[in-house]
């Protein structure tokens, strides 16, 4: 039964693993239950509980189509830089009302669940070269670990020198550290959901210290009512959605893309021909939830990296998806306790599976340049512009570009052509 509704392989894993990896997925994905009402919180109308609903209800549709459709063990929630670009560029920067972006994502999510009926998602992702697929994980490995660090404070904003270290003798950044080692320890020593142990002790380390703030247990999820199926349809035929839809779509797909095949990858869930089971499915679920998110009144509803934490602790199958749709389902009536889970307590779960997600980097060949080129740009471009998408299209164009001054011309495909030419438009026009 588990084998038909999630994919369950009882040779690869265990009920007990991928319920593990789910809560694990959780905890370091359940940040944006906090992060989304604060942000929609700045737009007149978007009260910070329906939000907060909507958010969770999002995500519990999103990870039980991946679930039952996808049968991977990836959580899927309102995407964190979607949801900034939905309020700050588009309606405080543009000056749009949301009603106007809630309907740019909803024809984002249908044009999605066409492409990817019509194969247009897949080929997009046979079309990505060896090197570059390899390249993805790496630099998803590094970018989730710069996310673990700046979260907790380790890695903090300087107008000098851009970046810089925070200080590690206190607050955050020291039970950062502290959560690293311990972490770390119990990982080494093969202990058994190590990362999930690893989180909730910082958590109770950070209350002596005053980090880790109880805010209750149990609360009654607030309506949706005021955000649910609010669209303007007036400016659908306009320019202006055009651009927004654009922009939503390429982030969105590049971002999923990028996530599905630097875990899928590491986890080993990628046959001989490089090919991912089951990745159309993965997409439709993508879509699903994006057009749902959409409908309940959040931003576009994503499949997150932070699933390489589930996956490193043993997550294989639906069923990990569908731990964390429970959960969240379960947050939405403790969204106190949740909510009292300091960013320093993911981050050591986040910088370990960075770590563990950029073994792939091995398999790139380095003294084959116009495969490695374009790999390392890919790989630094994930952290260095905070976008997984960012340096797909990067180490494509490159990638395009230097094997055909190369000569290379038998490696590059029709379809590598394409888009090359439309990520290029898209760096130029938007």
């Amino acid at each position: 039964m588990l084998n038909k509704l999630f994919g369950f392989d009882p040779t690869k894993t265990t009920i007990k693993t991928e319920i593990v990896a789910g809560i694990t997925t959780f905890l370091t994905m359940s940040h944006i239950l906090a992060v989304n009402p604060t942000i929609f919180s700045k737009l007149d109308g978007m009260p910070g509980g329906a939000v907060f609903t909507s958010t969770a209800i999002a995500a519990i549709i999103g990870c039980i189509a991946m679930a039952f459709m996808g049968k991977m063990p990836f959580g899927l929630a309102p995407g964190m830089g979607l949801n900034a670009f939905f309020v700050y560029s588009v309606c405080l920067g543009m000056g749009y009302s949301w009603q106007f972006a809630l309907t740019a994502v909803l024809i984002e999510g249908f044009i999605f669940i066409v492409l990817t009926l019509t194969n247009v998602r897949e080929a997009i992702v046979n079309a990505i070269p060896i090197s570059l697929r390899n390249a993805i994980g790496a630099g998803i490995g590094l970018f989730i670990a710069f996310i673990g660090l700046s979260s907790a404070g380790v890695i903090i904003h300087d107008d000098a020198t851009i970046v810089a270290l925070g200080d590690i003798t206190s607050g955050s950044a020291l039970l950062a550290m502290i959560g690293l080692v311990i972490t770390g320890f119990m990982y080494a020593k093969r202990i058994p959901g190590a990362i999930l142990i690893g989180i909730i002790i910082t958590m109770v380390i950070g209350i002596p210290m005053g980090l880790t703030e109880f805010k209750g247990i149990i609360s009654q999820p607030e309506s949706i009512r005021p955000i649910f199926m609010q669209f303007q349809t007036e400016n659908i035929f306009t320019l202006d959605m055009l651009a927004v839809v654009f922009t939503f779509l390429f982030i969105d797909m590049f971002d999923t893309v990028g996530t599905l095949v630097g875990v899928c990858t590491k986890a080993n869930m990628v046959d001989k021909n490089g090919h991912i089971g089951r990745l159309k499915q993965a997409f439709m679920a993508d879509a699903i939830a994006t057009t749902a998110g959409a409908m309940l009144g959040t931003s576009t509803t994503t499949t997150y990296v932070e699933s390489a934490a589930g996956v490193a602790q043993g997550g294989r199958s639906g069923l990990t998806a569908f731990a964390i749709a429970c959960c969240f389902a379960i947050a939405l009536f403790f969204s106190p306790l949740f909510l009292s889970i300091p960013s320093a307590a993911t981050a050591p779960a986040l910088i370990i599976v960075g770590l563990l997600m950029i073994e792939p980097i091995t398999r790139i060949p380095f003294d084959e340049f116009s495969e490695s080129i374009p790999a390392f740009i890919c790989i630094i471009m994930m952290p260095l512009t905070y976008s997984i998408s960012n340096g797909i299209l990067l180490g494509m164009i490159i990638y395009v570009l230097m094997n055909m001054i190369c000569g290379n011309f038998k490696k590059i495909t029709p379809v590598m052509y394409i888009l090359a030419v439309l990520f290029i438009l898209k760096f130029i026009f938007i």
